[in-house]
């Protein structure tokens, strides 16, 4: 069985390696391709994947192409994580917004909405060729973002084959568990909401209900990444948050303290991407590969200490550290991989994915794309009926999808009277005049990647 990476030189190429070669064996994968557009990033983080999938499992054929259609053709499995426009553009989205006083996050503020406008086209085009040179049956995992505007446009121009993938709600329930001492695998959670904006109204160890327990356990709000919140806010909304809901909770203080920062957080990963790429473009990957992973340590263990520093105030206490013989707990690979072990054993399994709602989620339409629990087994694909919903979050969701649905229009019709509505339903933006001048700004930053708007 062939899986296939599009955007496989990515910098966190090495992590999706790791993870798929060591279960490559149990789910009959044979042949793993990364490919990647950016030759000079799929030369140093694509060989160095390669090299990683070398070393723990040489029968994987593992190869590496700046080809799209060989790189799909017979592929079972796709995982998409592109960035049109690379981390400059990152950047410009997030000073946008920032200088018209509006929150600067890439996937949560108006800056998502930016990405969304030259992601969704290139990943059309990548889809259209999955289509078309993909094995019967296809499944394609995006993870490039932002995942909720992205995912739900690819569905609403006919792609079902696609789904949404976050590595946020596993890394959160991965982190009880450790601090509980228990089996991730025993670890399980009934959630809603969208992509970076979903709620958690039960969490399970094994059989026994945890949320009481989690939400009064001082614990939680400094060792994992409840610590953006406070126990009072938890409680009022009665459930386990995502992190990324701290930018519509405490939106002026996520604004002040990027304003106050030396840099964003766009601006901090393009300057560690670069000093990275300098640090190992002449070195060779295969003889001097220690070298390439203690470089490759140093620079990626600083921009995951720094995770939502610069936004919250508040740096995460566990340091980073990797080694390519330990094993992977997932990320956003173990999503899809999830998935795929679901299909191969026939062995059916809970996890979060973003799918149409189908009912799922009260107050939301059936095609509207949903973050959510979801029964995976041969037979599809089905979103758990949630019945522990509540007001406050619900409304938020609401909000959001208004919006994200208006963004989909927008991309669609490449209108922009629908890209001034989404951008002024947004809550995080909240004012016409603000649209309108985002929406003019955006445009302009993004006149050579995108075409024939109006």
């Amino acid at each position: 069985m062939k899986l296939t990476v599009i955007g496989g030189g990515g910098v966190r190429s090495i992590f999706l390696a790791r993870s798929l070669v060591q279960q490559a064996g149990e789910l009959g994968i044979n042949e793993i391709v990364f490919m990647d557009n950016n030759e000079t990033k799929l030369r140093i983080f694509g060989e160095m994947a390669r090299q990683t999938a070398k070393r723990l499992h040489p029968e994987v054929n593992f190869c590496l192409t700046s080809d799209p259609v060989e790189a799909v053709r017979d592929a079972a499995y796709v995982i998409t994580t592109i960035r049109v426009g690379e981390d400059e553009k990152r950047v410009d989205d997030e000073r946008i917004a920032l200088a018209h006083g509006v929150l600067g996050q890439e996937t949560t503020g108006a800056a998502g909405f930016s990405f969304a406008m030259r992601s969704v086209p290139a990943l059309a085009r990548y889809c259209e060729l999955i289509r078309q040179y993909g094995a019967p049956g296809v499944k394609v995992f995006n993870f490039t973002n932002p995942a909720g505007v992205v995912s739900q446009t690819l569905r609403d121009m006919g792609y079902d084959f696609t789904y949404g993938i976050c590595d946020a709600p596993s890394g959160l329930l991965r982190s009880f568990a450790h601090l509980y001492g228990v089996d991730p695998e025993t670890v399980s959670a009934e959630c809603y909401g969208l992509n970076h904006l979903s709620f958690f109204p039960s969490i399970r160890f094994g059989e026994t209900e945890m949320l009481d327990t989690l939400m009064n356990d001082d614990r939680i709000y400094t060792d994992t990444d409840m610590r953006f919140f406070s126990k009072e806010l938890t409680k009022e909304m009665g459930c386990i948050l995502n992190e990324y809901l701290y930018y519509f909770f405490y939106r002026e203080q996520a604004v002040e303290h990027i304003l106050k920062a030396d840099r964003t957080r766009g601006e901090l990963i393009r300057d560690v991407n670069r000093n990275m790429i300098e640090e190992l473009s002449g070195l060779d990957m295969e003889k001097d590969f220690d070298r390439c992973l203690k470089i490759y340590e140093h620079w990626h263990g600083y921009r995951s200490d720094m995770y939502m520093k610069n936004e919250t105030g508040i740096a995460r206490k566990e340091k980073f550290h990797f080694d390519i013989y330990e094993k992977d707990e997932g990320g956003y690979a173990g999503v899809a991989l999830q998935y795929i072990r679901a299909m191969q054993t026939g062995k059916p399994v809970d996890m979060i994915l973003c799918v149409p709602n189908q009912g799922a989620v009260p107050g939301l339409r059936d095609d509207d794309v949903v973050e959510v629990t979801c029964h995976i087994s041969r037979e599809g694909c089905v979103p758990h009926k949630m019945t522990r919903t509540a007001e406050i979050p619900m409304e938020l969701c609401r909000r959001v999808k208004l919006y994200e649905r208006y963004a989909s229009e927008a991309i669609r019709t490449r209108s922009r009277e629908a890209a001034v509505r989404c951008l002024f339903v947004h809550p995080l933006v909240n004012s016409w005049s603000l649209a309108e001048a985002l929406t003019d700004a955006y445009l302009e930053s993004n006149r050579d990647y995108i075409e024939g708007w109006g």
